[in-house]
Order: C-alpha cells, then structure tokens, then sequence
C-alpha cells in the first residue's frame, strides 16, 4: 500500500502525503468476503474504513421490509468521522462484493486531530457531505413513511362512504323498480285538488323539517310502535320500513290522524303507502348525498393537507387549517386507538408565516406518536391547544398517556432514537419536527410524567425573532 493508492480517493486528494503516509502506517488492512456484514445495528463503529476494492451495501429493517439507505463503493470513506457523536451502526452493512479496507482505528482519532490538520480537515468535509445527503435521504424516508400511514387510514376512511354509495344505489335501485306499480296503485285513488294538495303540502313539510330532535334508542322504539298501532287500528297493510319512515320525517299519530280525517278510508292505505315509498327514495338520496360529501371532504382535506395548491415558499397561513386536516387525515388511527381529541384553540391568532407542509408534516408526527402512546389505554385524551406568546405562536400537544421516562426523555430528539417496537418506529420523527421547527426559528420541548405529556411548539408569526 502506498500514498498513490490514498490520493485516488476524492476525500484525501488535496492531503500531503506525509500526512497520507502516517495514515497508512497506522491502519490496519481488513478483508471481508461477499455476504459478511461489517456491522449490524448496535454494534460499536471500530473506526475510519477507507474501502479499497469492493462495494458495501447499507441497509435498514423498517417494518418487516428491507430499506436500502446508501451504497459505499470503492475509493470511498465511512465508519466514524472526525467529530462525530456516533458510537454504534444504526444500519445492517452488507458486503454485496469481496472487500478490501484500510481501518484507522477509532482511539487514534484524537491524535490525528491534534497532529494533522489537513487530514482531519478532509475527513470532516466527507461527514458533513455524509450528513447534508443522508439528511435529505431520511427526510424523504420519513415523509414517506408518513404518507403510507396516513395513506392506510385514508383507504378505511374512504372505503366506509364509497361502500355505502355502492350499497346505495343497489338498493336505490331495485326501490325504483316498484316505482310503476306503486304509481298505477296512486292513480286508482281518486283525490280531489284539494285532497292532492293537502298531501303534497303535509309531505313538503316533512322533508324540509330539518330542526327534527333525534330521540334515543328506547324512544325511537316507542314512537314507532305507536305509528304501527295506529296503522294496525286504521286496517292499512304496514310495509316493513313504513312506521320506521313516518317516524324518522315526523310523520306521528297525531299528524295520521289529518290524513285519516282529510282523506277517504278507502284511497288512505295507497296514499300513506306510496308517502312512505317517496320517504324511502328521498333517505337513500340523502344516505348516498352524505357519504359523497364525506369522499368529497376527505378529497379536500388531502388537497390542503399536502399544499397542493401552494409552492415550496413560506407563506402567512392559518396555523389551525393544517392542524384540523392532519386530524382529518389520521382520524381512522386515532378512533382506532380510542383517542378523544380536545381542540383548544385561540382562533384570533393572526396568519403565521410559515411552511405549511413541513408544519403539518410536525402535527403528523406528533399527533401519531401520541396515538401510539394511547393505543393501549382505551380512554385516551389528545388535547391540542394553540394560542398567542407575544410575537410568537405556540402549540401544545398532550396526551394523558403513560409518560415517557426520565432516561429517555433527554434524547428523544436524538436521530434515530426511538421506543417503538423493532420495526415499527423509525426515530427520525421527533428529528424531523425539531428541524423543521428550527428551520422556522422556533423550539421544541417536552416534559412527561405518568398521565401529561406535552410537547409544545413555538415559532414566530412573522418568521422573524427580534
């Protein structure tokens, strides 16, 4: 091994070769065949590998799936770096090749920083070239991952409406078939005008009562037991959904007995029949309006969630729309975990200048983690409140779940650092909401005891500090 060999490298071309030949005679040559791993997760890093021939495969476990990070070929430098806080590998390091490496070992590093400037010098721009591209590469992970939760959730939310929809207009449908039997039924009763119009006006008022109380269980019962007494004691053939249509329009005893007095005993039972056939077409309507809206809603929801229709630039947004969608967007996972979200809102707060995807990718994680907090607990309380610090805006995100220790609540925002079950949790979350908040001159902090976690946010309004 010489220093010409070193000087191919990008990283150590501008290093004088003295200082490339103390490198070398303080390394040590390691060989690897195809398929070792130089590292798992955990394991203690040894030091710098300058990697001669071969090519190393970096890769991660995030769900059962295998997710490449990065390709370390020859003529490139990895390990730990000069500076680095890194102590143990946070990925599997696979050899896709055969593998020749120089390692200089990690307790000699202080010497070299203390003796040789321009080597350290180039072996600090490769971890700062390492980070700013490995940042850009989690980030995305991260974003990603978030979109297939979110993703997940938005397929059950938007499942239930398109469903009813589809089992809708079936059964609208074969309602509509009867329809010509249920009008030659009406043609045969023989209403004066002025019979026409007093059914006619009775039915307008039933559809456009929209101010109906909705009564319990026991009392909806009641009524329509009474509406099926009354048409028993009246001598009218009760269609299975008739006493339940009547009641659920308004249409009581009381109101049947104007039909009963108003109307002849032989046209009543085609009338109140082809009444309650019109009532059944005009729920399914609504049954399908509602569930339409709901796709239609969640559609909106998406659309300002992501920022479809902003650009990469900040701009004065109001904090609580991103807030309220991101709820809308992991409302299947929250009502699956049990969680009841509280809103405490400071609506007078002014528009904020602001990111808003990067800030509702903030809400994403913090919300998400709260909910994995409470999934277990079964009475889970999410409350969000938002309100004004001087020139600053703050939110607070708290949960009553079981807290978060001591030992760990000091390096929760730590890369890569995470509680999760191996494979559900990939610790850039946390990492992720802190930057994005430092990126809006703003701080993030947490306190946790059994019972109230809060994690507050605080950022100012014009993106400004004084």
């Amino acid at each position: 091994m010489n220093t010409l060999e070193l000087q191919q490298f990008d990283a150590l071309r501008e290093v004088p070769e003295p200082q490339l030949q103390w490198l070398i005679d303080n390394c040590e040559t390691e060989r690897y065949t195809e398929g070792t791993y130089m590292y798992k997760p955990g394991d203690e890093i040894r030091g710098v590998h300058f990697i001669l021939s071969g090519s190393i495969e970096f890769y991660r476990i995030q769900g059962g799936n295998k997710v490449p990070v990065t390709d370390i070929e020859a003529r490139q430098v990895t390990g730990i770096l000069p500076f680095s806080r890194a102590r143990g590998s946070i990925a599997f390091s696979c050899c896709k090749t055969d593998v020749e490496l120089l390692t200089f070992p990690k307790a000699r590093l202080r010497e070299m920083i203390s003796l040789h400037y321009e080597l350290t010098q180039a072996l600090v721009f490769v971890m700062t070239s390492r980070v700013r591209d490995f940042t850009i590469i989690t980030q995305q992970n991260e974003k990603m991952m978030a979109l297939g939760k979110l993703a997940a959730g938005l397929a059950h939310e938007l499942n239930n409406p398109a469903a009813a929809i589809v089992r809708g207009s079936d059964t609208l449908g074969e309602h509509l078939r009867g329809a010509p039997d249920t009008f030659r039924k009406l043609l045969s009763a023989r209403l004066t005008p002025e019979e026409a119009d007093f059914v006619c006006e009775k039915i307008r008022v039933c559809l456009v009562n929209d101010d109906k109380p909705v009564p319990g269980m026991l009392e909806r019962s009641s009524q329509e037991d009474a509406i099926s007494d009354w048409l028993y004691d009246h001598k009218i053939p009760e269609a299975p959904d008739m006493a339940e249509n009547f009641r659920h329009y308004g249409l009581m005893p009381a109101e049947l007995d104007t039909f009963a007095a108003k109307l002849p005993a032989e046209y009543l039972p085609t009338v109140l029949s082809w009444i309650s056939s019109h009532f059944t077409t005009e729920r399914m309507l609504a049954d399908i309006r509602e569930a339409s809206q709901r796709i239609s809603g969640l559609v909106k929801s998406v659309k300002i969630f992501t920022h479809m229709d902003g650009g990469a630039d900040k701009q004065f947004i109001d904090i609580h729309t991103g807030i309220r969608n991101t709820l809308v967007m992991m409302e299947y996972k929250l009502r699956k975990s049990k969680v009841v979200v509280k809103e405490e809102f400071d609506m007078s707060l002014p528009p904020v200048y602001a990111l808003s995807g990067e800030l509702n990718q903030v809400w994403t994680n913090l919300i998400d983690n709260a909910a994995d907090a409470l999934e277990q607990q079964g009475n889970g309380m999410l409350t969000i409140r938002t309100e004004r610090d001087g020139e600053f805006v703050k939110v607070s995100v708290t949960d009553n779940g079981p807290g978060i220790p001591p030992e760990n609540l000091s390096r929760i925002f730590d890369p890569f650092f995470t509680t999760k079950e191996i494979g559900k949790g990939t610790g850039l979350g946390l990492d992720a909401v802190i930057n994005i908040i430092r990126q809006h001159r703003g701080t993030v902090k947490a306190t946790s005891e059994p019972g109230n976690t809060v994690f507050t946010i605080c950022f100012p309004i014009n993106g400004e500090v004084h």
